[in-house]
């Protein structure tokens, strides 16, 4: 038997990645009576027949899955915004950073359309934004400056999908389908065949299918554009914060959520500039929300 990675399913038939190929592949029948729920990126064992035909034989444990998109063993996600129309959407970025840090997920950064700026003789407004931006890659996210039009900056994303399954996120406008047409020039021509098998039947993975590219595998959905906080504690929500950790310890009170206690050191590093204002804006706008959801569960 072979390991692979569940691309996509429809009517029963299923097609795996492994060794460097596509397998269709059916269920066998104790699959049928556990009524075994499949989802896009689930690691199962094969085991292979004729030609590019197989069985799944084994599901194995899944390390994480998100819900929209559904998805599981996701590695990383990229966050494409794009430097300029839309401008980047902080809020949102920061929201798409708590959801999958939450569930081990490596977010990176992707700025596309970086040539765009020079082309409308925008450059007193994109270096604003360069600089709004530039903040997450003090913070220790990876981060990444890209020209989906005219290749700057896609080697270094080749070398992050290496080996890795990837999710992308972001709002509508940034570039993200032509980002991997970029990435994998003639994709639509190499699996055409493939693609137009796969539109008979029922969806069983909801719309969700990873697709090879470069030498990964990215997911090839809307992605999320919006975002609910995942459930937590209210004092949970700092650490999705690391520019908090330096200075909390020196809070007045143990338990701070740094929000309308006296003498918090985390206040008093947002007003000396040490952190971003607006990312702090954002943590108070998101504290309230997990209040509420608090009160309502």
């Amino acid at each position: 038997m072979i390991v692979g990675i569940l691309l996509k399913g429809y009517s029963g038939f299923y097609y795996v990645y492994a060794e460097g190929r596509v397998w269709e592949c059916s269920l066998r029948g104790r699959f049928r009576i556990k009524e075994q729920e499949f989802l896009t990126g689930d690691r199962v064992q094969i085991l292979p027949g004729t030609g590019n035909k197989a069985t799944i034989e084994k599901v194995e444990e899944r390390r994480n899955s998100l819900v929209r998109p559904t998805i599981a063993n996701v590695d990383q996600a990229f966050l494409v915004f794009a430097l300029l129309s839309p401008r980047p959407d902080l809020n949102l970025l920061d929201r798409l950073l708590i959801q999958v840090s939450e569930v081990g997920i490596k977010p990176i950064i992707i700025i596309n359309k970086v040539d765009q700026a020079e082309e409308q003789g925008s450059t007193a407004t994109s270096e604003n934004a360069v600089t709004s931006l530039d903040y997450y890659k003090k913070l220790g996210y990876d981060f990444v400056k890209v020209s989906a039009r005219t290749g700057q900056g896609l080697a270094e994303v080749r070398e992050h999908l290496k080996g890795k399954v990837t999710v992308l996120a972001g709002p509508s406008g940034v570039g993200k389908s032509s980002l991997v047409n970029a990435l994998e020039p003639g994709f639509e021509l190499k699996t055409g065949e493939i693609s137009r098998k796969m539109k008979r039947g029922r969806h069983t993975t909801r719309h969700v299918e990873l697709m090879v590219c470069g030498e990964g595998l990215i997911a090839d959905t809307p992605g999320f554009s919006s975002l609910y906080l995942p459930k937590m504690k209210r004092e949970e929500l700092s650490f999705f914060f690391p520019e908090f950790a330096d200075v909390s310890g020196k809070c007045r009170f143990t338990s701070c959520l740094h929000h309308k206690e006296p003498d918090c050191a985390v206040k008093a590093a947002v007003e000396s500039g040490q952190i971003e204002k607006t990312r702090y804006d954002h943590y108070c706008l998101f504290l309230e929300e997990v209040i509420a959801a608090e009160r309502r569960y």
